[in-house]
């Protein structure tokens, strides 16, 4: 019998059916969706311990005096009123801030291209290449710095963030790197004067913000460790890109859904609503503290008659406009469609496009 036990206890190791010996031959005792559920749970505690001890070495640099201080200060004032609310309005601060800081940035630098041409006046050559050479050194130096930084941080990252959003990891999409990358590569395209937008770009830059934020709460008061939470964050972060960009919570809302387009959680618009006003307020009361702004005000300024509007016969023209702005955005769609196509089958230009500093030189030095 000391025999059939052993070989009793080896079957169990190897296959862990509870294997019995018997006069004629062995057999399972255990079924095997009992099976099949027990090690569903041991491989889901194996992926937990392996996450914590990733996230554990992740925020190894901000162990010691000041995060144990963070986090009694955390345990006793902001996870007692809910974490959601305090994580939300954080976020919204942060990014009223990182938008605020990039507008800075953005007018030094064209303060300095303005300050080199009023300054060489007296030569014309020297004021047209400083006027073009201004531009170009900070485009490239845009993307030197995200080619070597973080690549990931290309574009606006809105296909990613709506990638992100449906549930596939893009690796260090959404990394403190990144988010370096993507601060300093936009402030120093828009610097350059380039026609672009910054709504795109923020949209990704909250979603770091969040996930990072996320990820410093989780390891002092063991929130948000659940994906789903992660997500809903994560589109509330959409909404706080475009709030705190041009102060609109309302469009940063829609915005939002407009992003995350296939599904979006009812309980998701509070949280993008309440992050979005926040990072909006924050972000105008920065220009009332360090811009000697008198009040908060709107960033676009309308000066309407409020006694007499408009006349009746204008809504023939404004309804001619919109019919025109539809016409010509189906339009756009369609050349920018053949543009893609033909681009993609173009080896010549693909090959081009592929260096990485001499296609922003070259067609930027025009501009």
């Amino acid at each position: 019998m000391d025999r059939f036990d052993s070989i009793d206890e080896r079957a169990n190791q190897k296959y862990g059916l509870g294997y019995q010996n018997t006069l004629m031959y062995g057999r399972y005792s255990r079924q095997l969706g009992e099976f099949a559920k027990l090690e569903g749970l041991k491989a889901q505690e194996k992926r937990r311990l392996k996450e914590e001890k990733a996230r554990k070495k992740e925020l190894s640099g901000y162990q010691g005096k000041l995060a144990k201080s963070i986090a009694f200060l955390w345990r006793n004032t902001f996870a007692r009123l809910g974490e959601d609310w305090v994580f939300l309005a954080l976020l919204g601060v942060i990014m009223a801030f990182l938008s605020f800081i990039t507008d800075k940035g953005i007018a030094m630098c064209n303060s300095a291209r303005l300050w080199l041409y009023k300054d060489l006046t007296h030569n014309t050559a020297a004021q047209y290449a400083a006027w073009i050479s201004l531009p170009v050194c900070l485009i490239l130096f845009s993307a030197g710095f995200v080619q070597l930084v973080a690549p990931q941080s290309i574009g606006s990252g809105i296909p990613e963030m709506k990638t992100i959003l449906r549930g596939v990891a893009l690796k260090e999409y959404l990394t403190f790197r990144t988010l370096v990358a993507k601060v300093i590569g936009l402030t120093a395209t828009l610097g350059s004067g380039l026609p672009l937008g910054k709504e795109g770009p923020f949209v990704h830059i909250a979603s770091i913000s969040a996930t990072l934020l996320s990820k410093l709460v989780t390891g002092f008061q063991g929130i948000y460790e659940n994906e789903s939470r992660t997500t809903e964050m994560l589109a509330a972060a959409c909404a706080v890109g475009v709030g705190s960009c041009f102060a609109a919570p309302i469009g940063g809302v829609l915005f939002s859904i407009e992003v995350t387009t296939v599904y979006f959680a009812v309980r998701n618009y509070w949280r993008g609503f309440f992050a979005a006003v926040c990072g909006a307020t924050t972000f105008r009361l920065l220009a009332v503290w360090f811009q000697n702004a008198e009040t908060v005000t709107a960033m676009f300024k309308t000066n309407f008659y409020m006694d007499f509007p408009f006349d009746p016969q204008e809504l023939f023209v404004f309804a001619l406009l919109g019919a025109f702005s539809g016409v010509g955005g189906a339009f756009f769609v369609w050349v920018h469609r053949h543009y893609v196509i033909f681009m993609r089958n173009s080896k010549t230009l693909n090959n081009f496009l592929k260096k990485k500093l001499d296609f922003p030189a070259v067609f930027c030095t025009p501009a």
